[in-house]
């Protein structure tokens, strides 16, 4: 595991960009078709929307055409999409067919705004993650990540007061920085597993338990991978865990009588 990557990862302040340049290296720099990350092109993008805003005072009209700017005049307005393909996690392509999964989106968008002089965090608005700008003491801007919507507040203290007490997530919390990297990294993993990559899924996995090494559905998935790639005694261990620790979950039963089928296996050879 690559000691640079996980230490910036861990770092009080983490540089986004250079994350996930770090992450594309680590998982993608043996494939022919991946290139590395070319900064000029984000770089240009920041620099156009500074001076794009630099005359408007006001720091909530700011905001709103900095919003326009990336969503309007850059294209970064999306739908919502059943899956989101390998490609659209990289930022190369990404940026050059306009094609973000919104994990990747919501990292980058951090970004560009920071560099805007904005203080922006992504929060847990119930059901979805959104982003907020902080224009002033006064004024905030919630917006949605595919589309830079910002939702009303009729509609925030709609999904507030409906919010199950057993939500994991506290409604606009702000969610720092490693978390949002290891929720690329997982919507990656799954991309990744969708289109039969399980190498390089299994890359990204093993850098998900370095950062998490106690998460049980991790540990499960990793054991998938590996049953794919043949390495059953690896993945007997992670299925195990997954069982003693989640054993109410409906695949838990599934994976005892594999591992009960695994065990009867062995003794009867042996």
């Amino acid at each position: 595991m690559n000691e640079l990557l996980l230490s910036e990862i861990n770092s009080e302040r983490i540089d986004l960009l250079q994350m996930i340049g770090l992450i594309e290296q680590e998982l993608f720099s043996q494939e022919e078709n991946k290139t590395l990350i070319d900064l000029s092109q984000i770089n240009e993008l920041i620099t156009f929307c500074q001076l794009e805003i630099e005359d408007t005072s006001d720091a909530l009209e700011r905001a709103e055409k900095l919003i326009e700017l990336l969503f309007i005049d850059n294209l970064f307005l999306d739908i919502t999409r059943d899956s989101w393909s390998v490609n659209s996690h990289c930022l190369e392509h990404a940026l050059n067919y306009r094609c973000f999964a919104p994990a990747l989106k919501c990292l980058l968008i951090i970004h560009i705004i920071r560099c805007c002089g904005f203080e922006i965090n992504a929060v847990y608005v119930p059901d979805e993650v959104m982003l907020r700008i902080i224009c002033d003491d006064d004024y905030a801007i919630i917006f949605d990540v595919l589309t830079g919507c910002p939702i009303n507040w009729l509609e925030l203290e709609q999904r507030i007061n409906n919010l199950d007490d057993n939500e994991e997530e506290p409604s606009l919390a702000a969610i720092d920085d490693k978390k949002l990297i290891v929720q690329y990294l997982v919507s990656l993993k799954t991309s990744l597993i969708r289109e039969g990559q399980f190498t390089l899924a299994l890359k990204c996995v093993d850098l998900i338990l370095a950062l998490n090494p106690d998460d049980p559905y991790h540990r499960r998935d990793r054991g998938f991978l590996l049953q794919q790639l043949d390495c059953y005694k690896v993945a007997f261990d992670d299925y195990r865990y997954f069982v003693e620790r989640c054993p109410k979950d409906p695949a838990a039963k599934l994976l005892q009588q594999q591992l009960d089928m695994i065990s009867h296996i062995e003794t009867k050879f042996h």
